[in-house]
């Protein structure tokens, strides 16, 4: 197994890209620590991880404050003794244009998508400098590359964590922590739903992804699996984008 023996902490696991990760992670070995303030989803991915025969754990963490965030690395070493992986996964969209947005909402997403990899890096980094490695994974989006129509700040937040994962690595490469995010395109989740379910927005999602169909979450959760394994350890400051092909056009 490529996660055997391993620890990992994975943010906003309690549906979508999150649990296909925590499954994955899982299923590879690894012992999870689900993480999310959705408390019945994430102690759904718990009960579906132990029905798979893997090992979870759910502690309800607001990504957003530092307090919390405090306790969901505490809770983990309290556990399971160490954390070798950390998956910066939590995320909000609100949509508008820059002149329709209110300050309360863009202030939100910056803080749940872009303040959380801050503060869940710098909680855990110690922790992985005692051990001499780690991996820190965290989910961006072609939301960050290419533009879309609004959704400002969850583009800003996504291209944030893109110029955020390259700093952390040139920091954090000599001393042994890969530091990598991966960059979905359109991925059928309770998040894309609502898009999805608007036959028009369907129509230009499945025209502009060369790919035959729509990504899943497991298609997400194996790119995660690869960064977070030692296959990948001469990878760092990568953007992976796992989109059909979106940005290749």
């Amino acid at each position: 197994m490529r996660l055997e023996n391993k620890v990992a902490i994975i943010t906003g696991a309690g549906s979508g890209i999150g649990r296909g990760i925590s499954l994955a992670f899982a299923k590879e070995g690894a012992k999870v620590v689900v993480s999310d303030v959705n408390e019945n989803g994430a102690k759904e991915t718990v009960e579906m991880v132990k029905a798979a025969g893997g090992e979870a754990i759910f502690v309800k963490t607001d990504v957003s404050q530092k307090d919390e965030i405090d306790k969901m690395v505490k809770t983990c070493l309290g556990e399971f003794g160490k954390v070798d992986i950390l998956v910066n996964n939590a995320g909000i969209v609100k949509s508008g244009s820059i002149e329709e947005m209110e300050e309360k909402d863009w202030d939100r997403v910056i803080e749940v998508n872009l303040k959380s990899v801050f503060l869940g890096s710098k909680r855990v980094i110690p922790e992985m400098l005692k051990q001499g490695r780690g991996k820190i994974i965290s989910t961006t989006s072609i939301a960050g590359i290419v533009g879309f129509n609004k959704i400002g700040a969850y583009c800003a937040s996504k291209g944030g964590i893109i110029a955020l994962t390259k700093s952390m690595s040139l920091d954090y490469a000599p001393l042994g922590i890969n530091v990598n995010c991966i960059a979905p395109g359109v991925i059928e989740t309770g998040m894309t739903k609502e898009m999805l379910d608007d036959p028009q927005q369907k129509s230009f999602f499945q025209t502009s992804t060369p790919y035959p169909r729509l990504g899943v979450p497991q298609d997400i959760a194996m790119a995660a699996v690869y960064l977070a394994s030692e296959e990948s350890d001469f990878v760092n400051g990568h953007v992976l984008v796992v989109d059909g092909g979106w940005i290749a056009k």
